[in-house]
């Protein structure tokens, strides 16, 4: 065989076209990762280590739901608004992520007795950066939970029931395909959070991309629509972008209109007379069933969904919650051939608090979607809250409670 030398030329040549693709691949690797939401130092809550000093003394309220945390930690929420994302609770996204850094959580049935939650992120985010979802569509119902919370805040989903269809020559769904009533894209627009790509509504079907909103690859295990997520600090960044602070672009603070929850400090009752509140969505969906546990020793109730600890995945601490308040809601539907649902979450109905291992027989009073939700006794007087964590249940009128 005849070998041809190779000039040692060609040689280095080609050795340092090498070293030097291996360095742009290198480059680029380090920056695609380096700020990747989900680089291993920051994709487990449990594991991080927090942007402050969490061992000072806890002296400033949250106004969202009471909580007390440091001064640090209100310097960089005092300079933000609050972020609310619309989280699934498919049986097959389970489980959730940033559900136990919630200030308030909402459950309601989005459609076929498959509940999802309003999820209200502010105080809770304050230390650190979280990846929260699975993040879903939109329901009108969510929208008008979350115009209480001042001034546009952020609305956080993955689409939303619309009356879009590309394929008709209308660019719009044939009648029947979509109740109007159950449109949330048009009440986005029509209470002003959609603004092209510079609204408060993130959108991550239409107006917020990575590395907001992205696909967590944890989950590729899973359908498509269970692996939406979003990273808390890079949605206050996108935020920023788009004029939106304690402040918005024109110098109106979110809060200007907000009205705070009362709340009380712990007070635990000594024999706690409910250690277990049990209830359903609808009765052929056992899987999204509901039991509250409440254990004296923390005050606090610990949840559990289909029959099992519900927990966060970035953690893997079960869900818990220092107030548990049921609310009774007219329910209409299926409204159309795409299933939606609609419930009547303004006016007032019957409601029911539990805290401190007590019970509170109530009514609810929301006269107009941007009042605040609250809680009367029987006495007529305003419920406050414990300070903590507020889940909020919205259950059809007439559905059974067992405590």
């Amino acid at each position: 065989m005849n070998i041809k030398k190779i000039p040692y030329q060609l040689i280095f040549g080609f050795l340092g076209l090498f070293l030097l693709s291996a360095g742009v691949s290198m480059a680029g690797f380090t920056f695609l990762t380096k700020d990747s939401p989900l680089s291993p130092s920051t994709s487990k809550t449990g594991g991080k280590v927090s942007r402050v000093d969490l061992t000072k003394p806890k002296t400033e309220s949250c106004p969202i739901n009471g909580a007390m945390f440091t001064k640090e930690e209100k310097e960089i929420w005092s300079k933000k608004r609050p972020m609310l994302a619309v989280v699934e609770n498919h049986l097959d996204s389970r489980p959730q992520s940033g559900l136990s850094r919630a200030d308030v959580v909402y459950e309601i049935v989005a459609e076929g007795g498959i509940t999802r939650f309003l999820s209200v992120f502010y105080c809770g985010i304050a230390d650190n950066d979280y990846i929260i979802g699975q993040i879903r569509s939109a329901r009108v119902y969510f929208i008008n939970y979350a115009l209480e919370y001042g001034d546009r805040p952020l609305f956080v989903h993955w689409g939303g029931a619309n009356n879009i269809d590309n394929n008709m020559p209308s660019g719009v769904k044939i009648k029947g395909q979509l109740d109007p009533r159950a449109d949330a894209y048009k009440l986005l627009e029509k209470v002003g959070w959609v603004n092209g790509r510079y609204g408060n509504d993130m959108n991550g079907a239409t107006n917020t991309g990575y590395p907001a909103l992205f696909t967590d690859d944890r989950r590729m295990n899973l359908a498509t629509e269970h692996q939406k997520v979003g990273s808390t600090d890079k949605i206050y960044e996108e935020a920023v972008k788009r004029g939106f602070e304690y402040e918005d672009a024109d110098g109106k603070a979110w809060d200007t209109k907000f009205k705070s929850w009362k709340f009380i400090d712990d007070k635990a009752i000594d024999a706690p007379m409910y250690a277990s509140i049990k209830f359903n969505f609808w009765d052929s969906m056992a899987g999204y069933d509901v039991e509250w546990k409440y254990d004296k020793a923390t005050n606090k109730y610990f949840r559990f969904n289909g029959g099992v600890e519900h927990k966060d995945l970035e953690n893997n601490e079960q869900l818990t919650a220092k107030n548990v308040a049921i609310v009774y809601a007219k329910e209409e539907g299926p409204v159309d051939k795409e299933s939606h649902m609609l419930y009547t979450v303004t006016g007032k109905g019957k409601a029911v608090v539990f805290q401190n291992g007590s019970v509170i027989e109530s009514t609810w009073e929301k006269a107009v979607a941007t009042d605040r939700l609250k809680f009367f006794d029987e006495n007529g007087s305003e419920i406050a809250f414990v300070r903590g964590q507020i889940w909020i249940e919205v259950l059809p009128a007439g559905n059974d409670i067992s405590y």
